[in-house]
């Protein structure tokens, strides 16, 4: 598995909204997930608005991205969050993928 670890930014001022809707994320869009390949998918967010994610997968961002891609159900979702981003930006089109320098099993 390789871990990924990637960056973004969403409006501070909707922050609020932005967490409530990831308390009750879409079941058909955790089921794509799962689908294409997402384990222990984490989201973590500072006050300011930078959301630091996590996942493991047995492929790369870039491979990973392209199988949700097609997934009908991420497009809705990517567009729902896209008024939350900074530049109303799709969030899976501003990942910056961050390089693993050390981990400890």
């Amino acid at each position: 598995m390789k871990r990924v670890g990637f960056s973004f930014k969403v409006k501070a001022e909707k922050l609020v909204e932005y967490k409530a809707h990831h308390q009750h994320v879409w079941p058909e869009m955790l089921a794509a997930l799962r689908e294409t390949g997402w384990h222990n998918y984490t989201l973590f967010v500072r006050d300011d608005g930078l959301v630091f994610g996590y996942f493991e997968t047995p492929h790369s961002l870039q491979q990973a991205q392209s199988l949700m891609a097609v997934k009908e159900i991420n497009t809705r979702w990517q567009e729902f969050m896209a008024p939350y981003m900074e530049d109303n930006a799709r969030p899976d089109e501003m990942f910056q993928e961050w390089e693993e320098v050390f981990h400890l099993d």
